[in-house]
Formats: structure tokens, C-alpha cells, sequence
């Protein structure tokens, strides 16, 4: 098990800084995401750790070990790609293999290592298969195997499941899980998918512009996201504009919006009254004809039927809203119809406001 820590690392291309000093300390052992949409800079962060990559400023370091300057054959760092790279000419033995015959170690040895790698990814009994020959989830074991056999001090993870379809994506997050918790390696995963992110991490750093916006447990970046941005990309969210009207030391504070006054919860900081402020909720925590300290007149423009879920697309006044919860509650709601909708004052998540919207300062490692 390793601790990783970054240290003000930056990389620019030309004009673009893809990484901008950031900051962060990875628990060891932990299984830490780094979660944010195309051209963020997760994946040049991930590339940075593994070595393919210098940073342009700042330091890396394993456990008490400076990692700048130190080649990727040096590090230990086992490496998940997007794509697999598994050699087409070669059984999947051989695949996972090649790590160990880099290394130089013996027949012997190289045998019992794969014949376990095989034994951690459930492919016993397929080592003479040809890649070609296994499907997309079993190849993505090879690539997990032969990551795993060289025993890594870090595992990292570049969008691994990205070429799978629904099903083989939901087998493969929970073999990761089992993977994890029977390894304890300290695991780097890079995704966009935030549901990926959601169901396995143990902390998501999300990222945008080539900054970290939040550090934190999944659940704390949904429900208490810091920017608009975090709350706008993990799910869906109603944002309304707002002014504070009264601040409490509870940290609860009242806010004029176009659907009528609102209490809510600071996200963080310190409020002030006057300040111009966005409120953030999430759609299932609006209930119609539910209970809570906040309560908004609606009307039903349409609804769609999810199955499970049921959508309501609403209007209170000029502001659109979206509400979402089980189909069969209520079950008598039409176009046209005019609703109560509830909200507790936690599911109202107050943003500073800041110019643009955007972000979007980086934040301390926590």
C-alpha cells in the first residue's frame, strides 16, 4: 500500500494548461477517482503518476519517495488502459505474463504468478486462449491480470470501462470492488461516468479546466457540491437565482428567489445578506404533497413514465423545474395540474455566485 501525494503539480500544452496546480494527498489504499468531462486534465494527472508524463512544476511522491524524474519500468505502477493493449498473437497467459519476463524472473515462478492473477480475475482455465477468442469483460480481466501480477505499488485506471456496453459495465465495477477490497491496493481511477464514480470510489476529486473543484466521499460531492459546476455534473439539478435574506448561525439561510423564499443550507463559507447566491436541488428531493420547510406552487407541463420513476416536468411562474420520484406517488398527476412541491431546507444547497457561473477557484486538499 502506497500514499500518493501531489504536490502544485502543473502541464500546460502551448496556451492550454491541462494540469493547474493541483494539489492532493491519496490515501493508501484508498480507491480514488478522478472524475471530470473530456479535456479536464484527469487523464494527464493519471499519465503524471504513472511517469509517461513530467510535470512542468510541482512534485509527486510515493510514500517518501520523490517520483519526478523517475521512469515509468521504475515506478511500479501497474497501468488499465482504455483500450485494453493486449497483443492479439499472444494467449492470455502470455498477455499477463509479459510484465513478469520483463523482469527477468524465472519459468517457474512467472507460472505461479499468472495461474493466480488468472485465480484474482475469475478466468481460471482460459490462460491458452487467445485474446481474440474472449469477450469484452474477459478482456478487460486480462488487462486487469496484467496489471495486478506484476504486484503494483499503485494501480491506475484510464477509463477502463468505457468500451463496454451497460450490462458488462455494471459486472466489471463490482470485480473492481472485488478486486480492491481483496488487494487493498491504492487504486487511481480516471473516468467522465459519474455514476462509475459514485458506486466504487472511496473519494472522487473532480476536476475542471485543469483544476480539482472538490475533494470528497461521494455521497458529500452530491448532496453538498461546492461550485455549481460539481453540482451541475454529477446529475441533474434545479438552479435558481437568488439574494440572501437572513443568515442563521446554524448555517441555514433564507433566500428571495423567483419561485418565492427558500431555506437552505451554505455550502460553504460564510454567508452574508444581500450576497447574490444559486440554489441548487436535485429533482428527487422535490415531493409533491410531501413534507419539508420549504413548499412551491407548481403546475404539470408534462410527465414521463421511467419504469420506476416518474418525471414531472413543471412551471412555477417563468422558472422551469424538473421533480422526479417512484411512478406509482402520485399516480392521478396530468398536464395541467396544479401542485405543492416540498422541499427540506437540506435538499436546498446554496452556492456562492460567482462571475459567470463558472468556477471555479481551486479548493485546499481535504
Amino acid at each position: 500500500m502506497t500514499t500518493i501525494r501531489i504536490d502544485n503539480v502543473s502541464k500546460a500544452y502551448g496556451l492550454t494548461k491541462a494540469v493547474d496546480a493541483v494539489t492532493v494527498t491519496i490515501q493508501s489504499g484508498e480507491l480514488f477517482f478522478l472524475l471530470g468531462p473530456s479535456g479536464c486534465g484527469k487523464t494527464t494527472l493519471l499519465r503524471m503518476l504513472a511517469g509517461f508524463i513530467e510535470p512542468e512544476s510541482g512534485e509527486v511522491w510515493f510514500d517518501q519517495e520523490r517520483m519526478n524524474g523517475v521512469p515509468p519500468r521504475l515506478r511500479n505502477t501497474g497501468m488499465v488502459f482504455q483500450n485494453y493493449a493486449l497483443w492479439p498473437h499472444r494467449t492470455v497467459a502470455r498477455n499477463i505474463a509479459y510484465g513478469l519476463e520483463v523482469r527477468g524472473l524465472g519459468r517457474a515462478v512467472i507460472q505461479d504468478k499468472v495461474e493466480d492473477a488468472l485465480r484474482l480475475v475469475r478466468l481460471e482455465g482460459l490462460g491458452e486462449r487467445r485474446v481474440t477468442q474472449l469477450s469484452g469483460g474477459q478482456q478487460q480481466r486480462v488487462a486487469l491480470a496484467r496489471a495486478l501480477v506484476i504486484q503494483p505499488r499503485v494501480l491506475l485506471l484510464d477509463e477502463p470501462l468505457s468500451n463496454l456496453d451497460a450490462r458488462l459495465r455494471l459486472e466489471m465495477r463490482e470485480e473492481i470492488r472485488r478486486i480492491h477490497r481483496e488487494t487493498n491496493l491504492t487504486m487511481v481511477y480516471v473516468t467522465h461516468d459519474q455514476k462509475e464514480a459514485l458506486s466504487l470510489a472511496d473519494r472522487i476529486a473532480v476536476m475542471h479546466r485543469g483544476q480539482l473543484v472538490q475533494v470528497d466521499s461521494p455521497v458529500e460531492v452530491y448532496n453538498r457540491p461546492r461550485t455549481r459546476f460539481v453540482a451541475d455534473f454529477l446529475g441533474d439539478a434545479n438552479f435558481l437565482d437568488g439574494t440572501v435574506r437572513i443568515v442563521n448561525p446554524d448555517r441555514h439561510v433564507v433566500i428571495d428567489t423567483p419561485v418565492g423564499p427558500l431555506t437552505g443550507v451554505f455550502s460553504h463559507g460564510e454567508a452574508t445578506v444581500g450576497q447574490k447566491v444559486i440554489c441548487a436541488i436535485r429533482p428527487e428531493s422535490l415531493a409533491v404533497e410531501g413534507t419539508g420547510e420549504n413548499r412551491i406552487l407548481a403546475m404539470v407541463e408534462r410527465t414521463a413514465f421511467l419504469g420506476d420513476l416518474l418525471t414531472l416536468h413543471l412551471r412555477a411562474g417563468s422558472t422551469a423545474l424538473t421533480a422526479l420520484g417512484l411512478h406509482h406517488v402520485p399516480q392521478t398527476i396530468d398536464a395541467g395540474s396544479q401542485v405543492i412541491l416540498c422541499v427540506a431546507a437540506q435538499g436546498v444547497v446554496v452556492l456562492p455566485q460567482r462571475a459567470g457561473n463558472a468556477l471555479e477557484v481551486p479548493i485546499e486538499d481535504v
